[in-house]
């Protein structure tokens, strides 16, 4: 699909291709069907409630896929978290890896990208929500601290390229994550919305560092935190700011591929905001894909709210231009179409 084909979405399809959704099951089923010939979701992502075995959900991969050619509709991203470790919804008899703390050095982080890359082109997915990019110092008891790279900035940085890199190489899209960097909180943003009161000079010193050495290595995909960094956005957290998401991300560190929030249904964004506010600030950040981990209602009001307002301003309208752009840009890409 060249990247002109945006140009042949209807307006449909291109709110839908800005969502990522979770669902319920194991099989396809009629959820799968609404949101893939309804809603016309640009993307799944599964969790450990939706695999049982290899077999079972590459068939359900397959499944998926076949629905949307059939039903007209772009290919599925069809992401999962498997970063190693405390975060890896595959099970045995798929590779177990210890995690990111425990990589000791770029052949360790190779070994993880290759076989995660193999295991999961082997059931259908094309994309790991991963390698986590947050900076951990050692004095702060970071919620990150069973999930980052072990080191300073530079090391993150390195090891994270490497899995982008070999994970890209295999064909798997690789999501940096979360952008501006989680590493120095303590609140779990599943919870509520973190605080992070730093310097941008700080951020840039050492935080920043993992996440620009991951767009200059071109990653395929940057997820934002749900995090609130007064001194860049008094008002709105990363994932709802255009001022992290789009003047800090696209255009200080020139990222120009895929920005995901974290998933919208976390303590740190639903507490806070109502969904119509969530999209149109998603929308006026130029945020490419909205990510919904749960079934519930807000899908379907989520898709609506994206129809009604991409096109509320004359900013807005050429971000949700671009955004569809850049999605059938990846796709064309990474997913063989």
């Amino acid at each position: 699909m060249p990247a002109t084909a945006q140009h042949m979405l209807s307006e449909g399809q291109s709110a839908g291709q800005r969502m990522m959704v979770g669902f319920t099951g194991t099989a396809f089923n009629d959820e799968l069907r609404y949101a893939i010939d309804t809603l016309q979701v640009g993307g799944l992502i599964l969790f450990s409630r939706n695999i049982v075995s290899q077999e079972q959900v590459r068939r359900l991969c397959e499944d998926a896929q076949a629905y949307a050619r059939q039903s007209g509709q772009p290919p599925l991203f069809i992401a999962i978290d498997q970063e190693g470790g405390v975060v890896a919804r595959l099970k045995p008899p798929f590779t177990q890896f210890p995690g990111n703390p425990a990589m000791v050095d770029v052949q360790d982080a190779i070994d993880f990208a290759q076989i995660t890359a193999r295991e999961l082109q082997s059931i259908g997915v094309n994309m790991n929500m991963a390698p986590v990019l947050d900076v951990a110092p050692e004095a702060v008891p970071s919620v990150m601290s069973r999930r980052v790279f072990t080191g300073d900035a530079r090391r993150v940085a390195l090891m994270g390229v490497t899995v982008i890199d070999h994970l890209q190489a295999h064909g798997i899209i690789a999501v940096g994550k979360h952008f501006p960097g989680i590493g120095r909180t303590v609140l779990d943003s599943h919870e509520d919305l973190p605080e992070l009161d730093i310097e941008p000079e700080t951020l840039f010193a050492s935080d920043l560092i993992p996440f620009q050495a991951a767009a200059d290595a071109d990653v395929g995909g940057i997820m934002l935190s749900h995090i609130r960094y007064p001194r860049l956005d008094s008002v709105w957290p990363a994932s709802l700011s255009p001022a992290i998401a789009h003047d800090l991300l696209r255009g200080r560190l020139g990222f120009e591929g895929l920005v995901l929030t974290d998933d919208l249904d976390m303590g740190a964004i639903v507490k806070h905001h109502d969904l119509s506010v969530i999209v149109s600030q998603c929308l006026a950040a130029a945020v490419d894909i909205l990510l919904i981990c749960h079934s519930s209602p807000k899908i379907a009001e989520a898709h609506q709210a994206i129809l009604e307002k991409m096109d509320a301003t004359e900013a807005v309208w050429q971000h949700s231009q671009a955004s569809v752009g850049r999605i059938t840009a990846a796709k064309h890409r990474f997913l063989a179409v």
